[in-house]
């Protein structure tokens, strides 16, 4: 058996596989989140722990697994955050995890000192404040007595690694998400990081995703009530691993959109693709030699989950399913838009000071307008990177959904019609990103390809757009860019028109 942990923005997502990959069952542990003005995004790294341990250990009782029936572990988690340890190696304050937006002053330097389209032809990323190093260098910037005690960095996975065997690493995926790794040769970029006057020594080494980590230390397999006997394989970033989990490992698999609380487009290459207008980024790939071009909204499923949330009696147990059913195809939302940006924006506009807004609201409208103009502002932003991907040459013909928006019809249908391909849901949606673990732990073990990915999750329901409605989105895409156009001098503080005494 392989146990795979994904740790999410809301909670761990544990899930137990037989050694070819296939899910035996899977658990939830939910953690808490700090959203604060300003940007703010942190969590306590050990409610993750604390998450991975009773999600572990409910996942055994659950299933009367033995522990001497897991041979192996394998993390995966978010992206892009940062995780600052002490000389013990333990946290020296809450991680900053990816939504944070706090340091465009950092940004500005990094750019200043390398050139944006310099740095994102060494990055494969665009400098931007929802990235690693810039965290890193708003906490020595404005907490000099927590910088004092900084030796180490980590992402969210990588700190669990540490607590499962002692070692502190991180693997390619994850290191491509930092704004510090030099995609060209697969280091840390010596160039950038003096850039940002930081240590090199900060940093962790860098393993393949599929590399053996090590044993369960005696601590952490009595916590976890397993044996050390299970090896622990290195693992991945939440968006590789999904690509895996939805059966994308080579470049003629397609395209798939993860619909969590970020959402993203993305499909493997054999190269890196670099957009002229810096719109989309490239990740490496857990599959090793690989890479996973991908465009990232930060508020996609979020966006779904707060309207649900302010239109509901109940906000902390929102009826979400059945608010999105009430949104179905035979509501005209008449010219109401939304812009789904509560956490400013990466893809397309990468403008940290971007905000939601609904526009065109007028007495008429209902919360059945509300939700779907959220679907629709989602599916509108989504297309503008699909539309980037192909000026870059890529070929996106159908796209296959996960996430746990996935499961909803009226949203795929939203989603297809707008963006005017096919879009198909898949047998595994909400685990998609713990089975992409699965698979690269599988792989790790020696008990499997990644090919097997293929067979493990399959296309139950294809959602065709309507071409009527398609001609119509397009005009309303238009409109919808236009909005964001208008406000963008609004979102970040300055007047729209010049004014005189």
């Amino acid at each position: 058996m392989l146990i795979a942990h994904d740790l999410g923005t809301t909670g761990n997502k544990a899930s137990l596989h037989h050694d070819d990959g296939r899910l035996v069952s899977s658990v939830t542990v939910p953690y808490p989140a700090h959203f604060a003005a300003g940007g703010v995004a942190e969590q306590n790294p050990l409610d993750w722990w604390n998450a991975v341990v009773e999600a572990t250990r409910t996942l055994l009782a659950k299933t009367g697994t033995l522990p001497t029936e897991v041979a192996g572990l394998v993390v995966g988690g978010q992206m892009m955050g940062a995780v600052l340890l002490d000389a013990d190696g333990e946290p020296a304050r809450p991680a900053i995890i990816w939504a944070d937006t706090r340091s465009g002053a950092q940004q500005r330097e990094l750019e200043q000192a390398l050139g944006a389209e310099h740095a994102y032809g060494i990055l494969g990323h665009r400098l931007n404040p929802t990235y690693s190093v810039e965290k890193i260098m708003w906490v020595r910037d404005n907490e000099p007595d927590v910088w004092a005690r900084v030796r180490r960095f980590c992402i969210a996975k990588d700190f669990i690694v540490l607590r499962l065997t002692g070692r502190l690493a991180t693997d390619r995926s994850d290191a491509s998400g930092t704004n510090a790794y030099d995609q060209r040769t697969g280091t840390w970029s010596s160039e950038v990081l003096q850039a940002a006057r930081l240590d090199p020594a900060l940093f962790p080494e860098i393993l393949d995703s599929t590399a053996i980590a090590g044993p369960l230390t005696d601590a952490a397999a009595e916590a976890l009530g397993l044996h050390t006997g299970v090896r622990v394989v290195m693992g991945g970033g939440d968006g590789p691993l999904a690509a895996v989990g939805s059966g994308v490992v080579a470049p003629e698999d397609g395209a798939y959109v993860c619909l969590g609380t970020s959402s993203w487009i993305s499909f493997a290459a054999d190269a890196p693709l670099h957009d002229p207008a810096m719109r989309t980024f490239t990740f490496d790939n857990v599959v090793p030699g690989s890479f996973v071009p991908t465009a990232t909204m930060q508020a996609g499923g979020a966006s779904v989950q707060w309207i649900a949330e302010a239109l509901s009696a109940d906000p902390a147990h929102p009826d979400t399913g059945r608010l999105t059913a009430e949104a179905s195809a035979d509501v005209d939302t008449d010219d109401l838009y939304f812009l789904p940006y509560l956490l400013g924006e990466r893809s397309p506009l990468w403008d940290p000071d971007a905000r939601g807004a609904f526009v065109g609201l007028a007495r008429h409208h209902t919360r059945a307008h509300l939700v779907r103009s959220v679907l629709e502002g989602t599916a509108f932003n989504l297309l503008t990177c699909i539309q980037a991907f192909r000026a870059s040459g890529a070929t996106i013909d159908r796209i296959d959904a996960v996430g746990g928006g996935a499961q909803s019809d009226v949203y795929l249908s939203v989603l297809a019609d707008v963006w005017g391909v096919p879009v198909r849901r898949r047998t595994i949606v909400e685990e998609a990103n713990s089975l992409g673990a699965a698979v690269t732990g599988a792989v790790g073990l020696g008990l499997a390809d990644f090919s097997a990915a293929r067979a493990l999750s399959e296309v139950t329901a294809e959602f065709t757009p309507d071409p009527a409605r398609h001609a119509v989105y397009a005009q309303r895409h238009a409109r919808f860019t236009e909005a964001y156009t208008a406000l963008a001098p609004w979102f970040a503080g300055r007047p729209s028109v010049e004014t005189t005494n």
